[in-house]
C-alpha cells in the first residue's frame, strides 16, 4: 500500500517537474506558443501528462535508489554525535540566511539570465561553509562558549582540570599502573579502550602460555582498579573500524578526548611525541624516582655475578639499579662496602659504578 502511495506521489512529482519546465521555457522564450486558445492548455497538459508517466514508470528504481541513499545518510549521520549534527544544523541555517541576504539586491537589479544561476551558487557555496566550518571548529566554539558563561572563579577551575589517561596494553599488563594510582599520583579519569580490552582478552585466551598469563596479569590489574582504587575508570567504546593498528587507535583516541597516554612502548611514546601528544611512561617514571648517589658516596652491597668485563662484578639495588664493582668477581656471594666511582644515565635506565672500600682504603 505504502509503495503505491510513494509511486502515484513520484508520478505527481514528475506533472508538476514537467509543468515547471515548460513555464520556465515559455518565460525565457525558448519555446512561443499562442497565449490564446484552448492549444495553450494542451500543451500544459500534455507535457505534465508525459513527465508524469515517465516519472511513474521510473518510479521504483527511484524509490529504491532514495531508500539507499537513506541508508547512506543515516550511516554517516551514526558518526557524529547529536552535538555535531546540531551545531552543523545551525552552521547550515545561518549559510543559508546569509546567502539569501546576499541574492536580494542580485534580484532587484533584475539582470536576466544572472540573478537566478548566482543565487544557486551563492545558496551551494554558503550552505556548505555553514555546514563544515562549524563541525570543524566545534572546539573552539564549545571552548568560546563555555567561556562566556563561566564566571572567574570557573576559569580558574577549567586551568587545574584534570586530563583523561588513556591506558595502553603493555602498561596494563605491567602492573604498576596500580600501585602508582594507590598513591594518588595520577588523577583520574583513567580510559580504557574496548579496543585494549579485545586485545588483553586475546592475548589472555592464547595458546603460549607465557602470554595467556600475561592476559591474564592484564585483566586482573584492570580489575584490580576498578574495585580496590578510588579513581574513576572509564570504559570507551570507540572503534575507529577504519584503522587496523590498535597503537594508531589509542593516538587517535587520546588526540579525540585531548588526553595524555599512560604507557611503557618506547615506540609508541616516540611517535606519541611526534603527533605532539603528551606522553606519561611509566619507565621514565621509575628512572627519576629511583635513589640518586653520588661519587664517593659508600653503599653496601652483594655482588651476585661477574660482570662483562674480566674481574668485574655485578650488584642491583633493591629498585634493580645495576651496580658494577671494579675487580668485584673475587666478591660473588659475599657483602660488601663499596665506594662509588661513577653515575651512568641511559636509556634503558641508571648504572651505578664502584669499587671496594678495601681497595680504596688500601690506595689511600
Amino acid at each position: 500500500m505504502i509503495g503505491k502511495i510513494l509511486k502515484g506521489a513520484i508520478g505527481i512529482l514528475g506533472m508538476l517537474i514537467g509543468y515547471g519546465i515548460l513555464s520556465l521555457f515559455i518565460s525565457l522564450e525558448i519555446i512561443q506558443i499562442n497565449k490564446a486558445g484552448w492549444l495553450n492548455l494542451v500543451l500544459y497538459l500534455g507535457v505534465s501528462i508525459i513527465f508524469g508517466i515517465i516519472f511513474f514508470s521510473l518510479s521504483s528504481k527511484i524509490i529504491d535508489k532514495g531508500r539507499k541513499l537513506v541508508r547512506l545518510i543515516e550511516n554517516e549521520l551514526e558518526k557524529f554525535s547529536a552535538y555535531d549534527i546540531a551545531i552543523s544544523a545551525v552552521g547550515l541555517i545561518l549559510g543559508l540566511i546569509i546567502a539569501f541576504l546576499l541574492t536580494q539586491p542580485l534580484n532587484n537589479l533584475g539582470i536576466p539570465y544572472v540573478g537566478v544561476p548566482v543565487s544557486i551558487a551563492l545558496y551551494v557555496v554558503l550552505g556548505y561553509l555553514g555546514l563544515s566550518i562549524p563541525n570543524r571548529k566545534k572546539d573552539d566554539i564549545t571552548s568560546t562558549l563555555g567561556n562566556i558563561r563561566k564566571t572567574p572563579r570557573d576559569r580558574a577551575k577549567a586551568q587545574n582540570r584534570t586530563y583523561p589517561k588513556v591506558l595502553d596494553t603493555s602498561v596494563i599488563i605491567d602492573g604498576r599502573i596500580a600501585d602508582i594510582c594507590k598513591t594518588g599520583f595520577i588523577e583520574g579519569p583513567l580510559v580504557i579502550p574496548e579496543f585494549v580490552l579485545s586485545e588483553l582478552q586475546h592475548i589472555a585466551d592464547s595458546s603460549d602460555s607465557l602470554k595467556r598469563n600475561r592476559g591474564r596479569r592484564g585483566l586482573d590489574i584492570l580489575n584490580k582498579i576498578q574495585k580496590e582504587l578510588d579513581i574513576e575508570v572509564i570504559i570507551h567504546d570507540k572503534k575507529f573500524e577504519d584503522v587496523p593498528e590498535v597503537d594508531s587507535k589509542l593516538l587517535k583516541l587520546t588526540q579525540l578526548l585531548k588526553g595524555k597516554i599512560i604507557t611503557n612502548d618506547y615506540n609508541l611514546n616516540k611517535v606519541a611525541e611526534v603527533q605532539g601528544i603528551d606522553v606519561l611512561n611509566i619507565n621514565e617514571l621509575a628512572n627519576a624516582v629511583k635513589p640518586v648517589v653520588l661519587p664517593g658516596e659508600e653503599m653496601l652491597v652483594q655482588v651476585v655475578r661477574d660482570g662483562k668485563e674480566l674481574g668485574q662484578g655485578l650488584a642491583y639495588l633493591d629498585d634493580g639499579t645495576m651496580i658494577v664493582v671494579e675487580s668485584g668477581r673475587k666478591f660473588i656471594g659475599e657483602t660488601i662496602d663499596v665506594v662509588v666511582t661513577s653515575v651512568l644515565q641511559t636509556s634503558a635506565g641508571r648504572m651505578i659504578f664502584a669499587k671496594p672500600k678495601s681497595m680504596v682504603d688500601r690506595a689511600v
